[in-house]
C-alpha cells in the first residue's frame, strides 16, 4: 500500500478539530487541559466508549460515519441516566488507511452531529498505529443533583419499557455485508441505523423524572436486561412478542422458517441504542404522553418481579438463550 499523505498531529489538530473546539473550555486546543467551570446545583456525569476497527465498524466504513457513530454510542448512555451532554474528549488512532481526505471526512462526521446534538470538543490526542484504527470519546453531561438513573433501582411491581424498536443494529450489520434478502430500500434503512444509529437524548428528561432504573440497549436487549436485573437484585420477565420491531426487521422476520431462532437473533444482536428502562405502573399513561410528544416509539415489554435474572417467554413458553448479546473482551 502507498503511503498516505497526511498531516503531522499539531496540523491535524489545528487544521480539523480546532474549529470544533468549544470556545472558552476548549482553549482552542492550544493547552495540555480542558478547563470546565462546575454548574450549581448539578453533577457532572462522564460516559466513555472505544471502537475498533473490525469489531465496532467495518475497514470499508466512510469516517464520517464512524465519527458520528463514536458520538452516538456515546450520547445513547448519557440518555439512558437521564442526563444532558455539554462536550467531550476524543482519542483518534490512526491507521494507514486514514489519509487526510479520511481524517477531514471523520472530523466532518463530528461537525455535523455537534450540531444537531449540541456539543463541543473539549480536547484530546491524535496518533498513527500500524495496528486497525481506533477512536475513543469521553463524553460529559450534566444532570440536577442526585437525579442519576442507575441500573439499580427497578422494584417488584415495575413496569419494563423499551424505546424504538429491536433488532436494526444486528440487522444492519447483516447489510452492510450483503447477507439479507431484502428491497434496497430496506437494506439502506437497516444499514444506515448500524452506521449511524439515533441516541434517545430528547427522552432524556422522562428517564430521569420516571424511570426508577435504565440502561442503553448496546450489547442486546437480553444482555442488558440482564445487567439490570442483577444491578438490582430483581427478577426481570419479558414478553418477546411484545418486543417492537421496525417494518424492515418485521419483513426479515416474516420471511424465517424459524420464528423463535430469529427472534433470538433480534434480541441478542446489539447495537440498536435504545433504552430499556423500568418505571411504575402509575407513570405509564405519563410516559406514553411524553414520548408521543416526542414522536417516538414506546413500548411495554414485561415486567419486574421478586427473584433474580431474566425470564424471557414466547408463545406461552419459556425461551432461554445461549448467550445474552455480544460479550466484550
Amino acid at each position: 500500500m502507498p503511503a498516505v499523505d497526511v498531516a503531522g498531529e499539531f496540523e491535524t489538530i489545528q487544521r480539523l478539530f480546532a474549529p470544533l473546539a468549544h470556545p472558552d473550555w476548549g482553549r482552542g486546543l492550544a493547552d495540555d487541559v480542558a478547563v470546565v467551570p462546575s454548574r450549581t446545583g448539578h453533577d457532572l456525569v462522564l460516559t466513555k466508549d472505544a471502537i475498533v476497527e473490525g469489531v465496532h465498524f467495518l475497514a470499508t466504513d466512510p469516517l464520517d460515519t464512524v465519527a458520528r457513530k463514536l458520538m452516538r454510542v456515546n450520547l445513547s448512555d448519557l440518555a439512558s441516566k437521564g442526563a444532558d451532554p455539554f462536550g467531550y474528549l476524543l482519542a483518534c488512532h490512526w491507521s494507514s488507511r486514514c489519509g487526510w481526505p479520511e481524517r477531514m471526512a471523520f472530523a466532518d462526521g463530528l461537525r455535523a452531529d455537534q450540531s444537531v446534538f449540541g456539543v463541543s470538543l473539549l480536547g484530546g490526542d491524535t496518533v498513527n498505529t500500524p495496528g486497525p484504527a481506533s477512536f475513543s470519546m469521553t463524553l460529559l453531561g450534566w444532570i440536577p443533583t442526585g437525579r442519576t438513573v442507575s441500573r439499580a433501582g427497578a422494584r417488584p411491581g415495575d413496569l419494563v419499557f423499551v424505546t424504538g424498536s429491536i433488532g436494526d443494529g444486528w440487522l444492519g450489520l447483516e447489510g452492510v455485508q450483503g447477507r439479507l434478502s431484502l428491497d434496497a430500500g430496506q437494506v439502506s434503512a437497516l444499514s444506515a441505523h448500524y452506521r449511524t444509529p439515533t441516541p434517545r437524548v430528547d427522552f432524556a428528561l422522562p428517564i430521569r423524572g420516571m424511570a426508577t432504573a435504565a440502561i442503553d440497549v448496546s450489547d442486546g436487549l437480553i444482555a442488558d436486561l440482564e445487567h439490570l436485573a442483577a444491578a438490582s437484585g430483581v427478577r426481570v420477565e419479558i414478553d418477546l412478542e411484545t418486543v417492537p420491531l421496525s417494518a424492515a426487521a418485521q419483513a426479515w422476520f416474516d420471511g424465517q422458517a424459524d420464528e423463535r431462532a430469529a427472534l433470538e437473533k433480534l434480541v441478542t444482536g446489539g447495537d440498536d441504542y435504545e433504552i430499556a428502562f423500568t418505571a411504575p405502573a402509575r407513570d405509564e399513561a405519563r410516559l406514553r404522553r411524553e414520548a408521543a410528544l416526542r414522536h417516538l416509539r414506546l413500548t411495554r415489554i414485561g415486567r419486574v418481579t421478586t427473584g433474580q435474572g431474566i425470564a424471557a417467554g414466547f408463545g406461552g413458553r419459556p425461551v432461554t438463550f445461549v448467550r445474552g448479546g455480544f460479550r466484550h473482551g
